[in-house]
């Protein structure tokens, strides 16, 4: 039965969510505006807005449900991912930065095309198709996650739930754009991580402490360790490998991407990286506590029911009033990630296809109307994936992770830190890192090794190659290249 706290809770918190959005929507008459809020993010936004969308609704749902299955060992996908985060705030963020002010470019495809002075359009072109791709299966990922929370809080068809959370979603991103998204992320990363402490905290208090919740483990051969697998067995080095191979997305995914690109000041960088990697450090350690300490609180959960355990836990543990502002924390998980993934695939469509292709002279209205009707077309796309409830959140995520690391990951490190990289070289490494994916996907290889690694390996082999054969001769790409060095100290 659906308790009246719970839907006031939830009513209050999608009216300041959509307030957001109309709030913005007034304030938005340019595509930059749109896509990157006139770069004037502060260090505050820039982090948490950053991390919220990076760890959507599989923090909650996804990563507790893999540790409620598979133990201990599920842990070293946190520490890929904390490793990731960390290098890529350290390496990427002011470059990046610097870099696309400096080219003045507002998405990751219109960067590749201007720091290799691509001729053929190629480049762009490309990657925006990348970006729609591996966008659409992420975005339905979410609409997955949401569909499951309003299924098990309301008790509705999943079909309802699903439609239910993507209009929601649309609504404020399609209003507001950019600004809108790391404003609701902000407040939704900080509802998040005050959530991932609480829950678990009060569920080993509820459970008898860690003692009940090994034993309980050690009863079911589910593994209390790093480096033993459940029955005993040493976990294998390509197992550990595989698992940590996440941290290798991080330098490719452009919704997170796009955070450094907008923040106001390089100068502000090192606080934000501060924020960020406390925020994701603790997060990521409190959801593996959350699936351990599901274990001994919950028996049989599978085929995909696993990935409620959050939703299980808070519903077991809290009153009415609070159980529904802990919910709202996943609905903010999901949301903060779907509403980047869909922003950026709308930049994609309307400043990478739509203005490079059809309408180089369009005004900054027509752009900014383009790429709300973007927004919404992605959305039904993905929508429709979403209607499958048998897909699993992680699944769907790591599919999509795998695809932007593999194909953007080396690129950017070769953008940022190798001058003498070509745009034959970065486009030759894109496709084929994606095709490498995508074949050692379908061929079932997942199981052996995560697909990242041969993709993210492959591209980067072949920008390698590629570079012996076609070096770097542009005088002006050099120069250009030096004038970003220079202006770290600058911004």
């Amino acid at each position: 039965m659906i308790q009246i706290e719970t839907l006031v809770a939830f009513f209050v918190y999608l009216v300041f969510l959509l307030a957001i959005g109309w709030f913005y929507y007034k304030r938005t008459v340019s595509i930059e505006g749109y896509i990157l809020g006139g770069r004037g993010l502060g260090s505050w936004v820039t982090a948490l807005s950053a991390q919220a969308s990076d760890m959507s609704g599989w923090l909650l749902m996804g990563l507790p449900g893999a540790v409620y299955l598979g133990g201990l060992n599920e842990a070293w996908i946190a520490i890929g991912l904390f490793l990731g985060t960390v290098l890529n705030w350290i390496f990427v963020s002011a470059r990046l930065r610097v870099y696309t002010k400096q080219t003045e470019t507002l998405t990751l495809s219109s960067f590749f095309e201007s720091r290799f002075h691509d001729p053929t359009g190629l480049l762009r072109i490309g990657s925006s198709i990348i970006i729609l791709l591996f966008f659409t299966i992420y975005s339905s990922s979410g609409l997955v996650a949401a569909g499951k929370l309003f299924e098990s809080i309301f008790h509705i068809n999943y079909d309802v739930a699903v439609i239910s959370g993507a209009v929601v979603i649309v609504a404020y991103t399609f209003l507001g754009g950019f600004s809108a998204v790391c404003w609701t992320d902000f407040f939704q990363g900080a509802l998040m991580f005050f959530a991932i402490i609480v829950v678990p905290a009060m569920g080993v208090a509820d459970n008898g402490g860690v003692s009940v919740i090994e034993a309980t483990m050690h009863a079911k051969n589910i593994a209390t360790g790093l480096f033993h697998t459940g029955t005993g067995e040493l976990l294998s080095i390509t197992a550990i490998i595989s698992t940590m191979a996440w941290g290798l997305g991080y330098f490719g995914q452009p919704h997170i991407l796009t955070r450094f690109m907008g923040i106001r000041s390089v100068k502000e960088l090192p606080k934000a990286t501060i924020i960020a990697v406390v925020w994701v450090f603790i997060s990521l350690g409190a959801a593996v506590v959350v699936g351990m300490v599901a274990i001994p609180m919950f028996d049989g959960l599978t085929g995909g029911d696993q990935e409620k355990v959050f939703i299980y836990m808070i519903s077991k543990l809290f009153n009415p009033w609070v159980g529904g502002i802990l919910l709202a924390a996943i609905l903010s998980a999901i949301m903060s990630t779907i509403d980047s993934q869909l922003l950026v695939s709308s930049s994609a469509l309307t400043e990478d296809l739509y203005k490079k292709l059809f309408r180089r002279d369009a005004s900054q209205k027509e752009l900014v109307l383009v790429g709300r009707l973007c927004v919404l077309i992605i959305s039904v796309i993905a929508l429709y994936m979403a209607l499958n409830p048998n897909n699993t959140i992680l699944g769907l995520v790591a599919y999509a992770w795998g695809g932007f690391g593999a194909a953007f990951g080396p690129v950017v490190l070769f953008a940022l830190f190798s001058k003498k990289t070509t745009w034959q070289s970065a486009l030759a490494g894109m496709l084929v890192g994606t095709l490498v994916l995508i074949v050692w996907k379908q061929a079932g290889l997942g199981s052996m090794m995560y697909e990242i690694v041969p993709g993210f390996v492959a591209n980067l082999v072949t920008i390698l190659l590629v570079n012996l054969v076609v070096p770097q001769h542009n005088d002006e790409i050099l120069r250009e290249f030096d004038r970003m060095k220079a202006g770290l100290n600058e911004d």
